[in-house]
């Protein structure tokens, strides 16, 4: 017999291998009207899947977060269906739930088409209308073997489970068949609001050397209203992809000469700087910049874990004495920061010492891979190290979060938290990741502020804290980082001198407050749509004259806005006026200053803000004109403010 525990405490006593919905019917036929799934000690599993343990017993309906992730999952079978209806000929490979939605793998000769997809979705909202129940069996591997005899990726994939104890499963609705471990809705009909959203395509099982499948990717929701504000925000995301806009508004490039490298133009290089500079302010106190080398020989990652955890990902350059491929590209300045420290010795008075640098990062992300700024071979990382004595760390932690955070709310983002704990692979001892583990839970404690738990997600050195960052348009990003690292002290042997004149082992805290630069700079044009405040924007202002006789009274208001530090340029081209301003539009310019007669004569521009409106302008001298300006470059401002508003 079984023990489960109602949430309100009640137990009740069933025979192994009885049914969540006889448990739940038991309860009340309301409640499994609602049901989509169970949880059992916290282990999703669905209606018609026999119960095996024991435990806390909860009933989950659609207002449980978990709920949707057993819908999606339920969504994947029925795409799957409905391809087979249609298309008998596509082997099938697997579909699971993804973060906003979910996909499933076909093995075609002809990749899907726009027309496809709408055919296959018509075909599920069949399917879902004939309201076929999922129908759950356990199978042996012979068996199994011979209902997907004509599916060669699901045999491939039964070889897996040869000479184990793992239970073999199916679900049937209607005529489809599909070997999964579930969980799944009850029947077809549960899933009502959903879009096929595109195909692309994905190698089986992620190996770029086996067959390329066709991916279809989809998203449910249990609610109309979020499946269309979910689809909106997929939208807006596609008008502000970072890729569209950074082309149109000329910050950088890409060359089949250097795959996976930025071309930084003079203004995307105006932002990269403008973001170095403001991190330099806010560490210019109590941090040391530092530059290291980039090509280490492999003795350096032998000592740091990386040449046997993450070599595939380093670029690996020949030693021509020893034929080897002994030399790599930094991933990752860590091991180098170390090196920094190592060289002299240090004083408790010196910690915590704050190592921070701006060097350039090579990994060797694969061709597929590589996306726009977002996922790219060399990048640049606001990095910091941080050498501390254990007794420091809490205050440490609290102080970079609170940085962290201030520096989000400069760019309008918030952030929320997450704890990861040790992964499966990992260096060091039970007890030193106890430790680590411990030291810094306590530390994220004393922040006082909420976070979620993200077991097994750490690092492979530490456990870290993780800023999950929504933007404008409400995607989360994940950023910035920190992480507690108990093992590099260790391996490079570094120590500093105790107050008791003792040799001691400091901690290491990894701290990125951006990640990296290309990343951020991407998730920065899509929050502001490429329209950036006037502090970050790569030209604050641009002078127009409204004929050709009034282009030197510009030039010299421009080389006045220069003197005063403000980015403005100066268009005295022979188009109209109403084009030119329409260009600034385009560009995202912050202000227009537009110079006529009047304006020449009284040393005064008519101000238009981005976006305020055609005939929304404000005469301001040229000096009350920067005075504003300079305010709002100072402060940092998001919005315009006083001028136009």
């Amino acid at each position: 017999m079984l023990t489960l525990v109602l949430p309100d405490g009640a137990t009740r006593e069933v025979p192994e291998g009885t049914l969540p919905r006889d448990v739940v019917g038991s309860i009340g036929p309301r409640l499994l009207m609602a049901s989509v799934a169970v949880a059992v000690d916290g282990e999703i599993q669905d209606l018609m899947t026999p119960l095996r343990k024991g435990g806390a017993f909860v009933v989950i309906t659609e207002k449980d977060p978990r709920a949707l992730g057993v819908l999606r999952h339920s969504g994947a079978h029925i795409l799957a269906t409905a391809v087979r209806r249609l298309r008998p000929d596509a082997k099938i490979g697997f579909g699971p739930a993804i973060e906003d939605g979910f996909y499933y793998d076909f093995e075609v000769e002809k990749p899907f088409g726009p027309e496809d997809l709408e055919a296959f979705e018509a075909e599920m909202h069949k399917v879902c209308a004939e309201a076929y129940p999922f129908v759950r069996e356990e199978v042996s591997q012979a068996e199994a073997k011979l209902r997907f005899v004509d599916d060669p990726l699901k045999l491939e994939r039964l070889e897996d489970f040869e000479g184990s104890d793992e239970i073999i499963s199916t679900y049937t609705d209607g005529p489809f068949i599909d070997l999964c471990k579930g969980p799944h809705i009850p029947d077809t009909s549960r899933l009502k609001h959903f879009k096929l959203l595109s195909a692309a395509g994905a190698y089986w099982r992620g190996d770029e050397k086996r067959q390329m499948l066709q991916r279809i990717y989809a998203t449910a929701f249990f609610k109309k209203e979020e499946l269309d504000a979910h689809l909106h925000q997929i939208e807006e995301a596609r008008k502000r992809d970072h890729r569209v806009v950074g082309k149109a508004l000329d910050l950088f490039m890409f060359h089949p000469y250097a795959p996976g490298a930025a071309f930084w133009t003079d203004r995307g290089t105006t932002i990269v700087n403008t973001l170095n500079d403001f991190l330099r302010e806010l560490q210019a106190d109590d941090y040391h910049e530092i530059r290291t080398p980039l090509l280490y020989n492999k003795g350096l990652w032998e000592t740091s874990g990386h040449w046997g955890k993450y070599k595939e990902n380093m670029f690996l350059v020949l030693d021509n004495e020893s034929g080897e491929h002994d030399f790599s590209l930094k991933p990752m300045n860590c091991p180098s920061h170390y090196l920094m420290y190592a060289h002299k010795k240090h004083s408790y008075k010196e910690l915590p010492l704050r190592y921070n640098t701006y060097d350039v990062l090579h990994r060797n992300e694969v061709s597929g891979a590589l996306s726009g700024l977002t996922r790219v071979r060399q990048f640049q990382q606001d990095d910091c190290h941080i050498f501390l004595m254990e007794s420091q760390i809490a205050e440490e932690v609290k102080r970079l979060t609170d940085f962290i955070l201030a520096y989000y709310k400069t760019f309008g983002l918030t952030a929320n938290l997450k704890f990861a704990t040790r992964p499966e692979t990992r260096v060091g001892t039970d007890e030193m990741w106890d430790n680590a583990e411990s030291a810094l839970k306590n530390a994220l404690d004393a922040t006082g502020l909420p976070y979620t738990l993200k077991p097994g997600d750490g690092a492979f050195y530490g456990p870290k804290i993780d800023f999950d960052v929504t933007d404008s348009i409400g995607r989360h990003w994940q950023l910035g980082t920190i992480q507690l690292d108990y093992a590099a002290p260790e391996r490079f042997d570094l120590s500093y001198t105790g107050e008791d004149n003792s040799a001691h082992r400091p901690v290491v805290i990894h701290r990125a407050v951006s990640g990296s630069f290309e990343r951020f700079i991407a998730i920065l044009i899509e929050h502001f749509a490429g329209a950036f405040p006037i502090w970050l924007a790569p030209e604050q202002v641009r002078v127009l004259p409204i004929a050709d006789d009034l282009a030197p009274q510009a030039a010299e208001v421009v080389k006045k806005m220069r003197a005063a530090g403000i980015r403005a340029k100066l268009d005295d081209r022979g188009e109209t006026l109403n084009y030119r301003i329409r260009e600034a539009e385009v560009m995202k310019v912050p202000y227009m200053a537009v110079l006529g007669r009047r304006e020449a004569e009284a040393g005064t521009v008519a101000v238009r803000a981005r976006g305020a409106g055609k005939n929304k302008q404000d005469i301001l001298s040229v000096d009350a004109f920067i005075a504003q300006l300079q305010d709002q470059i100072r402060t940092r401002a998001l919005e315009p403010s006083g001028i136009n508003d």
